[in-house]
């Protein structure tokens, strides 16, 4: 019998694990589908500020003009 619950015992085991490697496996892919928008976010800020930088005719940017009261 002694043998028999330990079976039961390596077969919940080994069930627990395969859940929290699913589940390790979830938390990864969202993980990549979130550094994968940040990377193309990050991409986008960097190509406007480069367009602002080439747009201004004085060296400033569009963002850092003061404003029309100074």
């Amino acid at each position: 019998m002694e043998q028999n619950e330990r079976m039961i015992d390596l077969e919940i085991k080994l069930t627990e694990a395969l859940r929290l490697a699913e589940e390790l496996s979830d938390v990864v892919a969202e993980q990549a589908n979130r550094l994968e928008v940040a990377e193309r976010r990050i991409q986008m800020l960097m190509e406007r500020a480069a367009s602002d930088e080439a747009n201004s005719s004085n060296g400033m940017t569009m963002n850092d003009a003061p404003p029309p009261h100074w």
